[in-house]
């Protein structure tokens, strides 16, 4: 194994859990208007949910009317009345205080009702996007779109409420270049409203013929937009394609048939909710940022919850005078904790001594948490859970989150912090962990989960773990919290999942480039203290001296990867130019169809089975059937039960919305105890005779392969070699139906390759292209199968053609630029895409052409597909955990349409 594949070990890796009693020190804060963590002491009598600002949550918390007493097990109840969600997100600065008592009700406003139906949702978004000029009627295809708007105009009763919504919309979309409303142009263009706005009230029968002239007026565009989606028209520009995606006809109304909405130029999508549950404090900055900062900087609600104090030895020293600092694990806990706040801040707010609201609340799981609001951006909320840390990150330490996971503790304990509200130790048994999580997910109710890498391996020479026990044991709890909240909790959004990897990152190659990097570290030195000015008025300290020798750690705030999701064959397209994306849910796979080119989108649909790990891939069989692959992870009776098997299901018939049971392939994997389950997603494809293969990087880092028979069985995991494979392997045929499989290793990629379809897979070969970071994609094109993927430390986008007429070979390396950015790229036709810097959607539309940024910030990978042959479809599933869609015609200048997106906001199950 290559040295540079070990890590640098993190300050708090081998530190030892000290066994005597601890007993919490009151530090002493200052009081007075600079004091910047302001909490009173918890009352006895009111147990409260999690203090989220009403104003910024669209579910409000329950407040629990609960027993009192100090034993009692808390219940988060359930929303007792649904509190509409507000149309778009705001951003309000908040100056109330939130301290430990329950809050006061607030005064509601009343939102508008949400529309219901595509119909009202079709209308409305016709009006408010900026079309071209309808086609005046009288001309013939002018009279012809009349007369259809004026058959299918309702009755007058239902049509007046349906009628005065149009012009409200229209009136939103025009207000910023308004004609005079006194010529002819400008009366039609404002409508009745401006009429009666002007002085020149109309009457009863001007009143009711204007309307229907309005509402004519909308159904002609309405329909003029989708007979051009019909022809594959392309608009350039910011001109909008409204109904791209939609049948000209009114879309059905059942609850499958779910209108796409065009996102007007310039506009954000619904920014979602983030939760992301991490072991130790410092862990999200090491390696979940960027994304963090993207969310907090972009205004997102995001809540950051930590499962252990992070004590670690108690020693708050560098490692230099580590040996002459007294330990104390209450007031190290607490330093570290203030580092975390002061890192916040300043992401959020650019001042690292902004001001929290310190509140005790008890928690499901029988026990109490401090959750923490940030006074000047109360969307950011951090919750401290408080239990015991390992403090070594493989040692067999018992009172831990890996010893309560297996059974060798019945109940692991609390560590409160030095300057922690809570006042009252407590103990949770491993189910009242679960519970305790179950509960915050409940009270925060998030599209979109962060937590660490549940499954990281062991290096294959001592066999020790890739990552810190507390990291991938408390990834595990938060699995089966997940699973938990999607099963029993019904009144909530959708969710989807991101995975982090952790300490084997400072082995890779730097995904991010320098500015990305240095805003990485900014955040670290902020946490580290580096300056030792008492800022937070805590004689704990205020932040992590153990790290300050070396805030970026071991090349951690180089990069970041996706530990799952980093697949970008999940949209796909059928012969009947139809679309299928498939995404994992709640723990299954959702499903969201089109019926050819431009009929109306159903979904997300949720395929029987739970336990889908994040990352599906789909192929089409040979019959025209699309087959379904990826993971599945399973707990079982005891701990060592603990699985992650390969499955996928496979369409009953080409074009059917229906899907057969799952069918398992197994693991390579012979123990979770092995290689703790460590296999990456399954690269799938099908080569020239029809033979379907899975592949998949195993634990030991090496490539292993399943073949389908001719009977539809499946041979057994056969092992194909390679050595230091990370990431999951690619794999596409080339013009003459030849298998190609790549993976990326920490310093260059190798492949394999079919001499002939129907072979065998040959042997590994190098490629001799330099070291990338790790998501690559796959497609076979121009006779060979092309290769991209991302220049570490820059984030630019290169190419290369690989061949096997003569063995595996490389040609024409390029580097085609972008936006910097990390992660995976998509490509289909002329189109290329990928996250850009900022977090957002980046896409190129042709060589040579300038990358373009929409304002999506999304979940995983995008993914893009051919649609017939003239026409490229691009998607991604966004923070809210819904789908957003666009196409482009497969031509030289041409733009992609606006984002639609698919299905309600934050829908529920």
């Amino acid at each position: 194994m290559p040295q540079q594949f070990q890590p640098h070990p993190h300050p708090h890796l081998h530190l030892h859990l000290q066994a005597q009693p601890h007993v919490p020190h009151q530090a002493a804060h200052p009081h007075g208007p600079q004091q910047p963590y302001d909490f009173q002491q918890p009352q006895p009598q009111p147990l409260q949910a999690f203090p989220y600002p009403q104003a910024q949550q669209p579910y409000l918390p329950h407040q629990a009317a609960h027993p009192q007493g100090a034993q009692q097990p808390y219940e988060f109840q359930q929303h007792q009345a649904r509190i509409p969600e507000s149309p778009t997100p705001t951003d309000v600065h908040h100056t109330t205080a939130y301290d430990s008592h329950a809050a006061e009700p607030a005064a509601e406003a009343t939102p508008e009702p949400a529309e219901s139906g595509p119909r009202t949702r079709g209308r409305r978004a016709a009006g408010a996007a900026a079309e071209p000029a309808p086609t005046p009627p009288g001309t013939r295809r002018g009279r012809k779109a009349a007369r259809s708007a004026r058959k299918a105009e309702p009755e007058p009763a239902t049509a007046a409420p349906q009628a005065a919504r149009g012009r409200r919309a229209a009136g939103a979309a025009g207000a910023a270049a308004e004609p005079a409303p006194r010529t002819r142009r400008g009366r039609r263009a404002a409508g009745p409203d401006a009429e009666a706005q002007a002085g020149t009230a109309p009457t009863a029968p001007e009143a009711r013929r204007g309307r229907h002239r309005w509402a004519g007026l909308v159904k002609a565009v309405a329909l003029c937009a989708a007979t051009a989606a019909a022809g594959m028209l392309v608009l350039r520009g910011n001109a909008a394609l409204d109904g791209l995606d939609r049948s000209p006809a009114a879309p059905d109304a059942s609850a499958a048939a779910t209108a796409a909405a065009p996102l007007a130029a310039g506009s954000v999508p619904d920014p979602g909710r983030v939760v992301q549950i991490i072991a130790h404090p410092d862990d999200d900055l090491y390696f979940m940022n960027p994304d963090l900062r993207y969310s907090i900087s972009a205004g997102h609600p995001v809540t950051s919850v930590y499962l252990t104090a992070g004590e670690a030895d108690g020693v708050n020293a560098a490692p230099a005078k580590g040996a002459t600092t007294a330990p104390n694990k209450p007031a190290y806990a607490e330093a570290r904790q203030n580092g975390i706040r002061a890192a916040y801040a300043k992401m959020a707010t650019g001042d690292r001594a902004g001001a929290w609201k310190r509140t005790v609340v008890p928690t499901k799981g029988g026990g109490h948490a401090e959750v923490d609001v940030l006074v000047a951006k109360p969307q950011v909320n951090l919750v401290w859970l408080q239990l015991r840390e390992a403090g070594h990150g493989y040692a067999d330490v018992p009172d831990s989150l890996h010893g309560l996971w297996n059974g060798k503790v019945a109940r692991l304990e609390s560590m409160l912090s030095s300057g922690t509200p809570v006042k009252q130790r407590f103990a949770y048994s491993k189910d009242q962990v679960v519970q305790t999580l179950v509960g915050v997910l409940e009270q925060y109710r998030p599209t979109t989960v962060r937590f660490q890498d549940p499954t990281p391996g062991r290096y294959p020479d001592t066999k020790q773990y890739t990552d810190h026990q507390d990291h991938f044991y408390g990834a595990r709890f938060v699995q089966m919290a997940t699973a938990a909240y999607a099963k029993d909790v019904k009144d909530r959004p959708h969710f989807a999942v991101q995975n982090y990897v952790g300490y084997v990152n400072g082995s890779l190659p730097s995904a991010l480039d320098p500015q990305e990097a240095k805003e990485k570290l900014d955040s670290l030195d902020t946490y580290a203290w580096l300056d030792r000015q008492n800022h937070c008025g805590s004689d704990a300290g205020c932040g992590d001296l153990k790290v300050s020798d070396q805030p970026a750690g071991n090349r951690w705030t180089d990069t970041v990867n996706y530990a799952r999701g980093t697949g970008t064959n999940w949209l796909t397209s059928d012969k009947d130019h139809g679309l299928w994306a498939f995404k994992v849910l709640d723990g299954q796979v959702a499903v969201w169809h089109r019926p050819g080119p431009v009929g109306p989108w159903r979904g997300p649909d949720l395929l029987p089975g739970t336990g889908m790990d994040p990352g599906v891939t789909a192929v089409t069989l040979k019959d025209g059937r699309i087959a379904v692959f990826g993971t599945r992870t399973s707990f079982g009776a005891r701990p060592t039960d603990y699985k992650r098997e390969v499955v996928h299901t496979v369409q009953q018939a080409p074009g059917a919305d229906g899907f057969g049971e799952w069918q398992s392939l197994g693991t390579p994997e012979t123990a979770d105890e092995t290689w703790t389950s460590d296999i990456s997603a399954p690269a799938v494809s099908v080569d020239g005779t029809g033979q379907l293969a899975a592949y998949v990087r195993d634990g030991s880092y090496s490539l292993r392969g399943r073949l389908q028979r001719p009977d539809g069985s499946w041979g057994p995991w056969e092992k194909h070699g390679g050595e230091d494979l990370h990431g999951a392997p690619v794999t596409a045929t080339d013009g003459a139906g030849r298998r190609m499989v790549l993976a990326a290793t920490s310093k260059t990629v190798v492949g394999w390759a079919q001499p002939k379809a129907g072979a065998p897979l040959g042997r590994v070969t190098a490629t001799g292209l330099p070291d990338t970071t790790l998501p690559l994609t796959a497609e076979g094109r121009e006779g060979g199968v092309r290769l991209w993927f991302r220049k570490p430390g820059s984030g630019n986008v290169r190419t290369a053609l690989m061949t096997a007429d003569d063995g595996l070979k490389v040609n024409n390396m390029t580097d085609l630029g972008g936006l910097n950015g990390f992660g995976s790229v998509t490509a289909s036709g002329h189109v290329l895409a990928g996250r850009a810097a900022g977090g957002q959607l980046g896409a190129e539309v042709g060589p040579g052409r300038p990358w373009g940024r929409s304002p999506l910030m999304f979940v995983g990978a995008p993914s893009s597909t051919m649609t017939g042959k003239n026409m490229v479809s691009l998607a991604v599933v966004g923070l809210d955990a819904r789908l957003y869609v666009t196409s482009s015609a497969d031509a030289p200048n041409a733009y992609l349409a606006p984002w639609q997106a698919v299905g309600p906001r934050n829908a529920r199950p």
